[in-house]
């Protein structure tokens, strides 16, 4: 594996990288865009690239956490060669090389999707989703939108159904906005309804070839409907994914939540800070999460924006309203 040359020169305050059987081209990105990231993450390091070589000037100990940021990503390059924003701040914002090591290599593959496609947990807190749902039978996923919350939670649900070790899915969702218009939108209740389910049938199609997933929704083996439809049934030997989990009532939520049978996975995703409830009603989410967080079997997991697996812009607009609401308050 590529180690670059590294030159320390302390009465300087100083440090040389010089890059080898590397593109420097490449490894800086089109007109320095890698550098000016790094630029911006260390901000009080003068940092210039030129040539095969990066030299950086500054506090000691800011150039060794520069000195070993720059070494994984460099391994990072070695090993791909490739390298783009996203994995520059997971390198950048992982607290120890282990955390990036989890999130760059990003475990076994969930499930082999349509065209091939290889489907794993992308990111250090996916991961952990991954871990909480082998060890729990009931699991929150709490964050913002982008951050794989539900994706993930469709490819376990797809891995269990595959494996035999379920023998249905099903996905739900709490119909608010389309509770408010359905009965102006045109067709049956179904056709009302699809529009609202989409995001779940998207995920679906990148894992299961269109007609056998059609065949899984005709005959049951997959069932995807609004929250309503789970009263007074007994959900057993079923992966059930609850999605946006924020806009269930109290009721919504104690029902839903009781609803699970024998040999039943239970997945709650929502992001808090995206309520479509009336002013004055408490999520049931947002309510659950303080009832049940020590409750043994159950796991709680939180997602952020560093989990951001969407256009590079999902992660800014995170950071601007997050920035906003924080002076708000």
């Amino acid at each position: 594996m590529f180690v670059g040359k590294i030159t320390k020169q302390t009465p300087l305050n100083e440090i040389v990288i010089e890059l080898e059987e590397i593109s420097p081209k490449e490894f800086f990105g089109a007109h320095n865009s890698n550098i000016e990231l790094l630029k911006k993450y260390f901000p009080k390091l003068k940092i210039v690239a030129r040539g095969n070589k990066v030299k950086a000037f500054g506090d000691d100990e800011l150039l060794e956490e520069f000195d070993r940021k720059l070494d994984m990503l460099l391994s990072h390059f070695a090993k791909y060669n490739k390298l783009d924003e996203n994995t520059i701040e997971r390198v950048l914002t992982s607290q120890t090389s282990d955390d990036y090591n989890t999130s760059a290599q990003s475990g076994e593959v969930l499930v082999h999707g349509v065209s091939g496609r290889l489907i794993k947990a992308e990111t250090v807190n996916q991961r952990k989703l991954v871990e909480s749902m082998r060890k729990n039978d009931m699991v929150f996923a709490i964050g913002p939108a982008g951050t794989g919350k539900t994706y993930t939670g469709v490819a376990l649900a797809v891995k269990a159904l595959k494996n035999k070790e379920v023998k249905r899915i099903i996905l739900t969702r709490p119909a608010v906005e389309a509770g408010e218009n359905l009965g102006f939108l045109p067709g049956d209740l179904k056709e009302k309804l699809d529009p609202y389910m989409q995001p779940l049938y998207d995920a679906l199609r990148d894992m299961i070839p269109a007609e056998k997933l059609a065949h899984y929704i005709e005959n049951g083996t997959i069932q995807i409907a609004p929250l309503a439809f789970m009263r007074g049934r007994t959900l057993d030997n079923a992966f059930v994914i609850l999605d946006e989990g924020q806009n269930t009532t109290h009721n919504q939520m104690k029902m839903f939540l009781t609803r699970m049978g024998k040999n039943a996975k239970f997945l709650l995703t929502g992001d808090p800070g995206q309520i479509d409830l009336p002013r004055r009603t408490i999520s049931g989410l947002k309510e659950a999460l303080l009832i049940l967080k020590n409750v043994e079997g159950v796991g709680i997991v939180f997602l952020d924006d560093k989990d951001v697996i969407r256009h590079k812009l999902v992660k800014k607009i995170i950071e601007a309203y997050k920035h906003i609401e924080n002076a708000d308050n």
